[in-house]
């Protein structure tokens, strides 16, 4: 690897520098710092800059989004704290996913033997009803199924199929996350984890 020679291939920013250079400044203003701008700004914001951000979306101070326009948001979506969006590949988060603090979403890498050490770039997709915890990783090319719960701190490298229980490094499906019975459903309203397939610590 020599970085002197380094090559992002064929990468396009997918907007033209004024328009990357006038989303930083906003950003910088609206998203970064820790003021309590409502959320609803923010969301309009982001849709402005060619984001799809569905209904009752929660965006908390300090999330970070590269490029709104490769990023996909279905509706009643909680995005916490100082969560990183690196969305240089498309970013899709589907309905009612809870993103806890500092979570790094990463659609982005390098290949370490190419002389270059060449940009890689894959889409990220997290299914609906998933429950991402604080200080998670999610590679590159990385898409979790609906109904999942990535425990805190995991390292996800690789895909998990629907209803997984996910922790560690490198992240590992340990469980199931069981669905609720139509009666628990009703009276909750609609799909969430099952608390008691969910290990007391680290989540």
């Amino acid at each position: 690897m020599e970085l002197r020679g380094y090559n992002t291939g064929c990468f396009h920013r997918g907007a033209p520098r004024w328009k990357e250079a006038l989303w930083v400044m906003v950003k910088c203003l609206f998203f970064l710092p820790p003021w309590p701008w409502p959320s609803a700004l923010r969301v309009a914001l982001l849709r402005l800059f060619g984001a799809e951000i569905g209904p009752r979306v929660v965006i908390r101070s300090g999330v970070n989004v590269t490029f709104p326009w490769r990023l996909k948001v279905g509706r009643d979506v909680w995005i916490g704290d100082d969560v990183l969006i690196l969305s240089l590949g498309q970013v899709t988060i589907g309905p009612s996913v809870c993103i806890s603090q500092r979570v790094f979403i990463c659609s982005g890498s390098h290949d370490f033997r190419a002389p270059g050490f060449d940009l890689i770039v894959k889409p990220v997709e997290i299914g609906g009803h998933s429950w991402i915890a604080a200080q998670s990783f999610l590679a590159p090319g990385v898409a979790v199924g609906e109904g999942s719960v990535v425990g805190a701190g995991t390292v996800l490298l690789t895909g998990v199929p629907e209803r997984s229980l996910v922790r560690g490094n490198p992240g590992v499906v340990v469980g199931k996350v069981e669905e609720r019975s139509p009666n628990e459903k009703a009276a909750l309203g609609g799909f969430r984890p099952d608390p008691g397939n969910i290990p007391a610590s680290g989540y």
